[in-house]
C-alpha cells in the first residue's frame, strides 16, 4: 500500500487518541500531587513519573506536525506558511488567552503566589530562565512554549531545506539535534546547575537550566519528527515494521520502565543527560505501535478515550488552577482525599469541556472559515483537530 493510499483510507488514528489521553491522565495525577502535597496518601508512589506525560505530547506533536508537512512534501507541494502558522494561531492561541486571563484577573485561581511577567507569558519565552520557586504560578505552560518554538522553527528549517536542496539529507540534521541535546544538558549540569547544587533551592536551578529550557528538551519532538519520516517517506520500511505493532508497544514499555529507574532521583548525572532521550525513546516506541495496523491500541475506538483526547488541551491548560479553586471552596467541609480527588477530576473535566465548547470549538469554526478553499482537500492524520 502506498502512502498516499495509506494516509486517505486511515483518517483517524485511535491509537493516538489512547496516547493523549493517557498524557494528559499521568500530567494530572502528577499535578495534584504537587498541588495538593502528596495527598491522598497512595499518590506519590503513583504520580512521581508523571512528569513525564508531557514528553509523551513532545512526540505527539512532533509526529502530528511533521507528518502534514511531510506529506504535503511527498505530493509536491509548497509549504503554505500561512496557512500553517493561521491553523496553530486557531487551535492554541484562544484558549490559552482565556486562560492566562484568569490567571491574572483573579488571583483566587492561581495555584501558587506569584505569575511570571505577563510579556513573557504572552511571547512563550516563560520557559527560559523560569524561575519555579518565585514564580511558579502557571508554571506547565512551560511546555506549551517548546511545543510554540517548534511550530515557528519547523517549517522554516524544511524550507530551507527544500530550497537548498538538503532535504533528502535533512536526516543529518536529527542527528546533529539529536546530539547536540546531549552536549547542551552536559555543559547545563557541569556548568550552571552544579555550582548550585549545595543551595537549598538546587532543584530550581536543575529545573531552571535544564528542565525546561527549549534547547535542552528537543528528544520527544525529534522522535516525533523521525517517526513521521518513517511514516510518510519509508512506506515499504513503515510496513514491515508495522506488522510488529505489540512488539513495539512492549518494547516501550520496558524502555521507560528502564527510564523509570534511571530518572528516580532526576538531578543525578545520569538523569539529567541521558534520562529525557530515553523517556522520547520510549514513548516513541508506544507511538509507532498505536499506528501499527497490527495493535490493540490502533484497533480500539474507544469514545472515552477520543471524549479525553479532543478536551486535553484544555485540561492541560486549566487542572492546576481548577484543582487550586476546588480545594480552597470545599476545604471547610474536610472532605477525605480520595473523594476529594475524585471531585477535582469531574471539576477539571468540567471546566475544560466549558471552554472547549465556548472557546476551543467556535474558533476551530472560524478557522475553517477563514482557510476554506485555500487548501486542497489533505489527509487529516490523528485525533483531534491539531
Amino acid at each position: 500500500m502506498t502512502t498516499k493510499s495509506r494516509l486517505d483510507i486511515h483518517k483517524k488514528l485511535y491509537g493516538l487518541d489512547h496516547l493523549r489521553a493517557l498524557a494528559i491522565i499521568v500530567v494530572f495525577f502528577y499535578h495534584y500531587f504537587i498541588v495538593t502535597r502528596g495527598q491522598p496518601k497512595w499518590l506519590p508512589d503513583v504520580a512521581s513519573f508523571g512528569w513525564t506525560g508531557v514528553d509523551l505530547f513532545f512526540v505527539l506533536s512532533g509526529f502530528l506536525i511533521s507528518s502534514q508537512i511531510f506529506y504535503q512534501i511527498k505530493q509536491e507541494q509548497p509549504i503554505l506558511f500561512k496557512i500553517f502558522f493561521i491553523k496553530r494561531f486557531f487551535r492554541i492561541v484562544p484558549a490559552f488567552l482565556v486562560t492566562v486571563g484568569l490567571y491574572f484577573c483573579f488571583p483566587f485561581f492561581r495555584e501558587r503566589e506569584a505569575l511570571p511577567p505577563l510579556w513573557k507569558v504572552l511571547t512563550f519565552t516563560q520557559n527560559l530562565g523560569l524561575d519555579v520557586k518565585d514564580f511558579g504560578t502557571f508554571s506547565h505552560a512551560w511546555s506549551l512554549c517548546v511545543e510554540e518554538h517548534f511550530y515557528l522553527f519547523f517549517p522554516i528549517v524544511l524550507f530551507f531545506l527544500k530550497r537548498s536542496k538538503l532535504f533528502a539529507k535533512s536526516y543529518w540534521l536529527l542527528i546533529v539535534l539529536f546530539l547536540f541535546g546531549f552536549g547542551i544538558r552536559l555543559y547545563c549540569y557541569n556548568y550552571l546547575y552544579l555550582p548550585k547544587i549545595e543551595d537549598d533551592y538546587s532543584w530550581m536551578y536543575w529545573h531552571k537550566y535544564i528542565y525546561y529550557p527549549t534547547y535542552s528538551r528537543l528528544d520527544g519532538l525529534l522522535v516525533g519528527v523521525s517517526l513521521a519520516g518513517i511514516y510518510v517517506f519509508l512506506p515499504k520500511f513503515y510496513t514491515k515494521i508495522s506488522q510488529y505493532g505489540n512488539h513495539f508497544i512492549l518494547l516501550s514499555l520496558c524502555t521507560l520502565t528502564s527510564a523509570y529507574f534511571l530518572c528516580e532521583d532526576q538531578q543525578t548525572f545520569s538523569a539529567s543527560i541521558f534520562g529525557f532521550p530515553l523517556i522520547a525513546l520510549g514513548f516513541g516506541f508506544i507511538v509507532l505501535g498505536s499506528i501499527s495496523p497490527t495493535s490493540f491500541l490502533y484497533k480500539w475506538n474507544s469514545k472515552t478515550t477520543t471524549f479525553i483526547a479532543n478536551l486535553s488541551f484544555a485540561i492541560y491548560l486549566t487542572h492546576k488552577g481548577i484543582i487550586h479553586v476546588t480545594h480552597k471552596l470545599l476545604d471547610q467541609f474536610k472532605i477525605e482525599s480520595n473523594i476529594m480527588l475524585i471531585i477535582c477530576i469531574i471539576t477539571c473535566i468540567l471546566a475544560a469541556y466549558l471552554l472547549h465548547l465556548i472557546i476551543e470549538k467556535p474558533f476551530m469554526k472560524l478557522r475553517s472559515i477563514i482557510i476554506k478553499g485555500k487548501l486542497k482537500p489533505t489527509a487529516n492524520i490523528g485525533t483531534a483537530p491539531i
